[in-house]
C-alpha cells in the first residue's frame, strides 16, 4: 500500500515534468514556425506554460552561463525533478 501523501507528491512531480516538456515542445514549434504564435489559442497555452515553468526556470537561467541562444535550463530542471523524485522514493521506501 502506498502512502497517499507520497503518491500525491510523486504525481505532482510527474505532472510538472510533463508541463516542462510541453513548454519545450511548444517553444520549438513556435520557433520553427510550425504553429503560429499569434494565434490566440496558441498564445494562451504558451502564456500558461510560461507562467507555470518560469518560477523555476528563471533562477536556473540566471545561474547558467550564456551559451549563445541555447537554453539548457529545462534540461537542468528536468534532471533536478528526477533527482528529487528518486530521492523521495529512496528515503520514503523504508517508511512503507
Amino acid at each position: 500500500m502506498v502512502n497517499p501523501f507520497l503518491w500525491l507528491i510523486l504525481t505532482l512531480l510527474d505532472l510538472y515534468f510533463w508541463v516542462i516538456l510541453a513548454m519545450v515542445i511548444m517553444s520549438w514549434l513556435i520557433g520553427f514556425n510550425v504553429i503560429n504564435g499569434a494565434n490566440p489559442y496558441v498564445r494562451q497555452i504558451s502564456y500558461a506554460l510560461h507562467r507555470l515553468t518560469e518560477p523555476f526556470l528563471g533562477p536556473i537561467r540566471r545561474v547558467l552561463p550564456d551559451l549563445g541562444g541555447i537554453d539548457i535550463s529545462p534540461i537542468v530542471l528536468l534532471l533536478a525533478l528526477q533527482f528529487l523524485r528518486y530521492l523521495i522514493v529512496y528515503y520514503a521506501a523504508p517508511l512503507l
